[in-house]
């Protein structure tokens, strides 16, 4: 199949619904005993095929980025199906996640007609396909780190037939983790913060470029302020048991969730970055602003997608598990996911059909005009790859 040849593709919406008995609702809105999963079928015109690649990512919202468009264009058959959290993971559970993914599969192959599925982990949506994959060759996973359902034993997850990695990360606890502010010492007062630890404190000593000393405190400082997060959820979670009200929940905010030295500091995980920027913008503006990582959550859903020791969506862990062949690419100028993402993940993969790629001067959405040569190549390693197992012509 050949990339330079650009086929006209149909965008088809539709729902995959299913029932949920779950003891409580955590979405807002639509018929309480359902989950409407909102999809999207991008269908070439003129290529007929058995085969298609699944894009879920835990919140959703990438059935229009420009791969997600490249690749139908390109002759390939994809589905981008979004989670029941569409938009908002304030309340996300990754077990829910997972069995939404595998209805959109089941649904996929059994109505409609695919022989094939390859799993599309692009940035957060790669630790989640490897936990999915993980569960679905091998379930364990009986309940939720809070306690609660879903079983995944119980769900007849069926796996996927190969694995993409795209500008993915980690994990998100993992990525929370090495994103966290490690100088805010209160969680309710973000003002009361170890000064030598202030990224953005024009006072702070410790300026960039980082010692190897200073990074090493830092990130033993980021992951003990999740530990204290995480101890706080499981005493109040265990208080509400202990008091009659074991299906109750608490909302909370968690500031200061963009403070990682490799914003600051290109010599930190090096690439073609933008010093002094994220994905979102200016890291400074982030860290406090209103949609950074984990700014609003649940108790439950601290510990199934943010928890340092508790999270079960660990790429890393679930990627030692793999037993279908893997794709791994990085982008080289990603202000999101950075290189040492890339490695950990390849390196993870337990087994030798794995490949990796980088595209050099790729930022991590293939944003800008000046993308398109990057995207295309992007493409032309995926359509290759495809090629190369049977599952493009």
């Amino acid at each position: 199949m050949s990339t330079t040849t650009r086929h006209e593709y149909d965008r088809i919406p539709y729902l995959v619904v299913f029932e949920d008995k779950s003891d409580f609702q955590d979405t807002y809105g639509g018929v309480v005993e359902d989950v409407v999963l909102e999809s999207y079928l991008l269908k070439p015109r003129d290529v007929p095929s058995d085969t298609v690649i699944v894009f879920m990512h835990p919140i959703g919202g990438g059935a229009y980025l420009p791969m997600s468009n490249a690749l139908p264009r390109a002759g390939h058959h994809v589905i981008y199906c979004n989670s029941r959290y569409r938009g908002t993971d304030s309340a996300l559970i990754m077990e829910k996640v997972v069995q939404d993914l595998g209805a959109c599969i089941r649904d996929a192959r059994e109505r409609l007609g695919y022989r094939n599925v390859i799993l599309g982990g692009w940035s957060g949506g790669g630790s989640l396909s490897l936990y999915y994959q993980q569960q679905a060759q091998s379930p364990t996973v009986t309940h939720t780190p809070a306690g609660d359902a879903p079983d995944l034993t119980k769900l007849g997850l069926q796996p996927a037939d190969g694995l993409m990695l795209l500008a993915a990360h980690i994990s998100r606890h993992g990525t929370l983790t090495e994103w966290m502010d490690a100088s805010i010492l209160d969680e309710r007062d973000p003002e009361k913060r170890d000064p030598e630890l202030d990224l953005y404190n024009p006072d702070n000593p410790n300026r960039a470029p980082y010692s190897e000393e200073f990074l090493q405190r830092y990130r033993r400082a980021q992951i003990d302020r999740n530990r204290r997060i995480t101890a706080w959820v499981k005493e109040t979670l265990d208080g509400l048991r202990r008091s009659g009200r074991p299906l109750e929940e608490r909302g909370f905010v968690t500031h200061g969730t963009m403070a990682d030295p490799r914003w600051l500091d290109p010599a930190v995980d090096p690439n073609d970055r933008r010093p002094g920027w994220c994905y979102l913008g200016d890291p400074k503006i982030v860290n406090m602003g209103p949609v950074g990582l984990a700014r609003f959550s649940t108790l439950r859903s601290w510990l199934s997608q943010w928890s340092y020791d508790d999270a079960n969506g660990d790429g890393l862990r679930c990627a030692a598990d793999l037993e279908i062949p893997t794709l791994v690419i990085g982008n080289s100028a990603d202000d999101a996911c950075t290189p040492s993402h890339t490695r950990r993940l390849y390196d993870a993969v337990g087994h030798e059909d794995k490949t990796m790629r980088t595209i050099q001067g790729a930022n991590h959405y293939y944003s800008g005009k000046d993308q398109r040569p990057h995207l295309a190549e992007a493409v032309g390693t995926i359509t290759g790859w495809l090629a190369d197992r049977g599952w493009a012509k």
